[in-house]
């Protein structure tokens, strides 16, 4: 299957709401195929720089190509997000103007069938991003008790029908492995009721989200940036988080809503003693959310929503 290029969802907006100017530092922890990155090195000349992070070591063959013409103001790593502060740490860099998360899939990831992302065709039950972890898809699909595969597709997925969907996949692996994208869809296609089944969404769709966001542990990992992303920007400083589905964003939104609170102190403490400040401004109270034009371009940007914060001066 040729693969579509992959487009940087909505683009104007974030480099607009992290105000890139020249000689600024910044981070995008998920670097991708460098959309993002590329514009933000654009707006940033002649002395801005860039730290691309990504753990998926074809996304980072592929900003390093894409974004050759910069490397002087450059420098890629492959690792987790997660570990933005060592990486930071390690390039002696203490604070940033501002950090982009991206938490969608690339056109390349989705597109390419021996990643095991999509059941749009065949491929091997994979979805690891980080192909140096250990654990597939296939083994949880294939190890995991009906109550734990119930319990995982409806936690990250929100599946209604999990439990059905979880009891057909041990019925259908007792006959042999489900180790492809194809028998995966096949079995929860056919645990949903026929009058059911959604006609403009994969009836897969969610149980795939779910065992691919288990995979890779995607919601921890997100918490885990949220502990200590603010410690890193400087004040003022920006950070842009783009989710595609409710459980991500709203981590996010909890996350932000509570940093913009003017005491975060525990309920049981008779008084304040986070002094009463809000560590960041909601610089959009609502997300943004790509316009009819960009959705018409790029189908995939649809549900993407971008929420921002700028870290406060005493924060």
């Amino acid at each position: 299957m040729q693969q579509q290029e992959h487009r940087p969802v909505l683009l104007d907006e974030v480099i607009e709401h992290l105000r890139c100017t020249a000689g600024k530092c910044f981070v995008d922890g998920t670097v991708g195929g460098g959309g993002h990155a590329r514009a933000i090195l654009e707006k940033t000349a002649p002395d801005g720089r860039l730290i691309g992070i990504d753990w998926d070591a074809e996304a980072l063959a592929k900003a390093q190509s894409h974004l050759q013409p910069y490397e002087e103001r450059l420098v890629l790593v492959r690792e987790n997000f997660a570990r933005i502060g060592p990486v930071l740490a390690r390039l002696h860099v203490q604070a940033v103007d501002g950090i982009l998360l991206d938490l969608g899939l690339s056109s390349f990831q989705v597109d390419v069938a021996e990643r095991g992302f999509s059941f749009s065709q065949p491929g091997p039950l994979d979805m690891r991003m980080d192909t140096r972890e250990e654990t597939t898809a296939a083994q949880l699909v294939n190890t995991l008790s009906e109550q734990e595969l119930a319990d995982l597709i409806w936690s990250f997925g929100e599946e209604r029908w999990k439990r059905r969907i979880a009891r057909n996949i041990v019925r259908m692996r007792a006959e042999a492995p489900i180790d492809t994208t194809e028998r995966l869809a096949e079995v929860v296609r056919k645990a949903i009721p026929a009058g059911k089944r959604s006609r403009k969404r994969h009836p897969a769709t969610r149980t795939f989200q779910a065992f691919r966001m288990a995979v890779n542990r995607e919601l921890d990992n997100l918490r885990i940036f949220l502990q200590g992303a603010l410690d890193l920007l400087r004040p003022h400083g920006r950070l842009a988080i783009i989710s595609f589905h409710s459980l991500e964003d709203r981590v996010v939104k909890q996350a932000f809503a509570n940093w913009a609170r003017s005491c975060r102190c525990p309920a049981q403490l008779p008084l304040c003693q986070c002094e009463g400040r809000p560590l960041v401004l909601l610089v959009n109270k609502k997300p943004v959310v790509p316009g009819a034009e960009e959705i018409k371009a790029n189908p995939r940007a649809r549900s993407g929503r971008l929420r921002v914060v700028e870290k406060a001066e005493a924060a």
